[in-house]
This record gives structure tokens, C-alpha cells and sequence, in this order.
């Protein structure tokens, strides 16, 4: 993990952080913690379109589970609730 301290940034400039954001994320550190992530713009583009892929793979799953009949409703909230304790249930029996 890259880190530079927020007081180097503030005693440098953001030209410090150059020569780091070459090997990837940079931590930003204050009050002796990670408290920011730096990116450059091509590696934020890069995050978000992943997000974006993984979101959209998450509902192309749940759309394929809903067409193949691997979904259960529930005509309320307390119905719901019961069958989550059931699963528990069985986990901790089989555990």
C-alpha cells in the first residue's frame, strides 16, 4: 500500500503524489490513519466500470434465478422472516 501523509501534500502539493500514483492507489494518512484514496482519472474509470459490470451481472443472476423458478414469495414480512430463521436454523444444525 502507497501512503504519503496529508502534511507532505500540504507541504509539497499535489505534485508529491505524482511519482506514487505511477505503482497504483495512493493512501492519503492523518491522525496516523488512512483517511482518502487518490486515483488517477484512468484507474476511477476503471473502478467504475467494474462497479458497473458487477452490478449488472448481479441482476443478469437474479433475472436467470427468477427464470429458472430458483425464487420463493412471500405474501408478507413475517412470512419472509420465518423462512430466513428456518435457513438459519438448518445452517446451525448442520454446523
Amino acid at each position: 500500500m502507497r501512503t504519503i501523509p496529508a502534511q507532505e501534500i500540504k507541504r509539497r502539493g499535489i505534485g508529491a503524489v505524482d511519482e506514487l500514483l505511477e505503482g497504483g492507489p495512493v493512501y492519503v494518512i492523518t491522525h496516523n490513519r488512512p483517511r482518502y484514496v487518490i486515483l488517477d482519472a484512468e484507474q476511477y474509470r476503471e473502478l467504475l466500470a467494474e462497479r458497473e459490470e458487477a452490478y449488472l451481472a448481479r441482476i443478469r443472476a437474479a433475472r436467470a434465478d427468477v427464470a429458472a423458478g430458483r425464487v420463493q414469495r412471500f405474501d408478507n414480512a413475517d412470512d419472509l422472516l420465518a423462512a430466513i430463521d428456518a435457513v438459519d436454523e438448518r445452517a446451525e444444525d448442520t454446523a
